[in-house]
C-alpha cells in the first residue's frame, strides 16, 4: 500500500506479534501490556510505541484515540492475544478462570476504535470440549461489534517458524469495506532445527537439567521425551514432558514454563535446555531481541510470544485485501 497501516496491540506480551507487524511493513502506534517484565522487554525493543503498562480494564479508550490522535474508523488493525490460560490444552482449562473474560476488553476496544481490520490469536484449546462455548460467545460479540469474522487453526511451521505451534486465528474486517477474511496460505517448508541455528554465535544464556531430571535427559534420544525413558525402563518418573529436540526436524511447541527438574527442551546432543540464543531462532525472533532477568524468565517471554513471522504472514494477507478496498 502507498501508506504504512497502523496498528494497536492489546495483550502485547514482549512483542512477537508487534515485531512481525512491523516486519510486513506497519507501523505499532500503541500496545498494552499488563505483566511488569514482558512490558518491560517490550519497552527496550519498540522505543517509538506508545506502551500502556496497566490492567486494560482501566484503560479509557477515547483518551487512547486522543493520545494517539486518532477518530474511530481511521486505524488500519488492532491485534491482541487475550490471555489463554483458561484454554490451554496444557494447563488446567477451568471455564471460570476470570482471564477467558479478558477477551470481552478486546471487543470493548473494538467497538470504540472501529478499525478497519482485527487480528485475534489464541490457544487450538480455545474450540475443543467445553471451551467451545466461549468461543462461540467470542465470534458472536466481535460480529455483534461490526465485523464479518473468520477463524481458523494455522501452524506456525507452515510460515518459516521452526517449530510446531497450532494457534486460532480470528480475522475481522468491518461490514462496510465489504471483504471476507482470507487466512494465509502456507508459505514454508518445515524449517528444521538445524537449519534454524546455522551460524549462530551467541547462545546468550544456557541452563542444564537438575537433579533426576538430569539422568533422565542422559537417557532421553534424539526425538524422545522423558515418558519415552520411563517406559523404556519400566520406571516411574514425572519428567515426562523433557523433551530432546531433533536436528532434522522442527522444534515442538515452546511453552512458558520451564522447569528445571521436569519441564524443558533439551539440545539434539548436549544435555541442558535450549540456550536463549537458540530458542530465539525457534521462535522466529531476531538475534539482537533485547531479553532481560533469568534463564526462566526470558525463556517465559519467548515461549508465551506470539511468533514474530506467524504474524508477518496474517499481516500480509490483511494488508493484501486492504488494498482492495
Amino acid at each position: 500500500m502507498s501508506r504504512s497501516l497502523k496498528v494497536i496491540s492489546l495483550f502485547a506480551g514482549c512483542g512477537g506479534s508487534s515485531l512481525g507487524y512491523q516486519q510486513a511493513g506497519c507501523q505499532v502506534l500503541a500496545a498494552v501490556e499488563y505483566d511488569a517484565h514482558a512490558a518491560a522487554v517490550y519497552r527496550e525493543n519498540f522505543k517509538t510505541t506508545r506502551l500502556y503498562e496497566l490492567d486494560i480494564s482501566s484503560l479509557d479508550t477515547w483518551a487512547v484515540l486522543d493520545e494517539l490522535n486518532l477518530k474511530p474508523g481511521e486505524l488500519d488493525i488492532l491485534d491482541g492475544s487475550p490471555p489463554c490460560q483458561g484454554f490451554s490444552m496444557a494447563g488446567k482449562r477451568r471455564m471460570n478462570d476470570p482471564r477467558n473474560r479478558l477477551f470481552e476488553e478486546y471487543v470493548r476496544f473494538l467497538s470504540v476504535i472501529q478499525p478497519k481490520a482485527f487480528v485475534m490469536e489464541n490457544v487450538p484449546g480455545l474450540v475443543i470440549g467445553p471451551m467451545r462455548s466461549v468461543f462461540y460467545e467470542m465470534v458472536q460479540a466481535l460480529t455483534q461489534a461490526g465485523y464479518v469474522v473468520r477463524g481458523r487453526i494455522l501452524n506456525a511451521l507452515h510460515y518459516g517458524v521452526p517449530q510446531s505451534r497450532r494457534r486460532v486465528i480470528l480475522i475481522g474486517f468491518r461490514k462496510d469495506l465489504n471483504l471476507v477474511p482470507e487466512h494465509p496460505a502456507p508459505n514454508s517448508l518445515p524449517v528444521t532445527f538445524r537449519q534454524a541455528v546455522a551460524g549462530l554465535m551467541d547462545h546468550e544464556l544456557i541452563q542444564y537439567p537438575t537433579g533426576k531430571a538430569l539422568l533422565t535427559a542422559k537417557a532421553i534420544r534424539a526425538g524422545e521425551s522423558g515418558a519415552d525413558v520411563h517406559e523404556r525402563y519400566r520406571q516411574k518418573g514425572n519428567e515426562f514432558s523433557l523433551i530432546r529436540l531433533s536436528w532434522d526436524q522442527p522444534s515442538p511447541t515452546v511453552l512458558k514454563t520451564l522447569r528445571p527438574g521436569q519441564v524443558g527442551l533439551l539440545h539434539p546432543d548436549e544435555n541442558r535446555f535450549l540456550s536463549i540464543g537458540e530458542l530465539k531462532r525457534v521462535c522466529s525472533f531476531p538475534d539482537d531481541f533485547v531479553l532481560q532477568g533469568s534463564f526462566i524468565e526470558r525463556w517465559g517471554r519467548l515461549g508465551n510470544a506470539v511468533p514474530p513471522r506467524l504474524t508477518q504472514a496474517v499481516a500480509a494477507s490483511v494488508i493484501g485485501q486492504l488494498e482492495c478496498v
